[in-house]
């Protein structure tokens, strides 16, 4: 895939991820600084676990000044723009399912330059598209998505499979790409339009207690 193509999933997914946080911290009601902070831990976050855990040090947004101004960007017209939209909470969660897909497929490919296995490239691109989340949601007292029954990490761990598959029939890689970002996307939406989950092994044995 194109050098430029990976560029602009990344910016699309920053501004994605950037906007979830700041709307997240919007609904709880935090400063403006606040707000900002928020959504560079979201965006920025993952990208910076990833890159600190191959060595890609500077991590990437330090050596990147277009993704700190679409951050930056992000946020103030989400605090300017935000407030007027009526279903705060659907757009917080078509943004955060976006920046899930693109996210994972971003780390994917980073983990695919350095010739990682199948496995360690699936497991960047989770880590880069749901520790942004993780952090966000533990400054904000929230049980992190990732630790939650709803399939989150798991529409990652999915649509990285999907891509060495469809990679694996020789297709062409740019469609690949756009393939798994919407599927992502779409096994996201479904699993809440639906109420899908994961298993909850432990609820049967508290009830047993009960």
């Amino acid at each position: 895939m194109p050098t430029n193509f990976l560029y602009i999933i990344d910016i699309l997914g920053t501004f994605s991820f950037a906007v979830s946080g700041a709307f997240l911290a919007m609904e709880k009601k935090l400063d403006p600084f606040g707000v900002l902070v928020l959504a560079f831990v979201t965006a920025i976050g993952g990208g910076t676990l990833r890159d600190m855990m191959i060595g890609n040090l500077p991590v990437s947004w330090l050596t990147n000044s277009t993704a700190t101004i679409v951050i930056f960007a992000s946020a103030v017209v989400t605090m300017f723009f935000g407030r007027y939209l009526k279903h705060l909470t659907t757009t917080l969660f078509l943004f955060d399912a976006l920046g899930l897909g693109l996210f994972t497929v971003v780390g994917i490919k980073l983990g695919i330059a350095k010739d990682f296995s199948a496995g360690v490239c699936i497991t960047l691109g989770t880590i880069t598209a749901c520790f942004g989340g993780v952090v966000r949601d533990v400054l904000l007292n929230n049980i992190p998505l990732l630790f939650r029954k709803e399939i989150y990490a798991m529409a990652c761990i999915l649509g990285g499979l999907l891509y060495f598959l469809l990679r694996y029939f020789k297709i062409d890689a740019d469609l690949v790409t756009i393939i798994c970002i919407l599927v992502i996307f779409l096994i996201r939406v479904v699993a809440v339009r639906y109420n899908l989950s994961l298993p909850a092994f432990y609820r049967s044995k508290l009830t047993e207690k009960e």
